[in-house]
């Protein structure tokens, strides 16, 4: 793919996130002007909406992934792994905010994808609990739910705010809000 096509695909990818996160109903007309292509071009690659979304949702998966393999959940100590997956994926988040949960329904290899890296989040979670950075007793399930909304408020609600600092208090509270008690 050419250099000007290949920027042309990831801004028409950028824009339709946003804006289709904003309003699913967003013709794809408005997501070329506000790309800076023309209807032809889009349509040329993505043939309707839907053609369109999955791409954002795989250009999404594809993006969470390199932000699971660069953590080293596995290798790495639990806070900087922890870090490094928070600093990572907060970017990820504000770069294609759309639920990937809205395209699992109607994309199986979509959905098989996501499903592999939400287990090897919790996974990771679990390695937590096991090593002792999460206090005794501490669910799993429940302090990942935790973990996921701790990082969509600070990716969504604080978009002013970096992602080190973001990761910074992300990490922080999780690990002191569920490490273990000292008294």
């Amino acid at each position: 793919m050419r250099a000007d096509a290949a920027r042309n695909q990831f801004s028409v990818l950028r824009t339709g996130a946003s804006l289709l996160a904003e309003d699913p109903s967003t013709p794809m007309a408005a997501i070329a002007a506000a790309a800076g292509v023309d209807r032809t071009t889009l349509h040329r690659r993505f043939a309707n909406r839907e053609a369109l979304l999955r791409a954002v949702f795989q250009a999404k998966l594809d993006s969470a992934e390199r932000v699971l393999d660069e953590a080293r959940l596995t290798e790495a100590p639990v806070p900087v792994a922890l870090h490094r997956y928070v600093e990572g994926i907060v970017p990820v988040s504000r770069e294609w905010p759309l639920d990937t949960r809205r395209m699992m329904e109607t994309d199986p290899e979509a959905s098989a994808r996501r499903e592999a890296q939400s287990a090897r989040l919790s996974a990771f979670i679990q390695r937590a609990c096991d090593v002792g950075y999460l206090g005794p007793g501490t669910d799993p399930a429940w302090a990942r739910v935790v973990l996921d909304a701790l990082v969509d408020s600070v990716a969504h609600r604080f978009p002013e705010m970096d992602p080190p600092r973001a990761a910074d208090l992300v990490v922080d509270t999780y690990l002191r809000g569920f490490g273990p008690s000292d008294g």
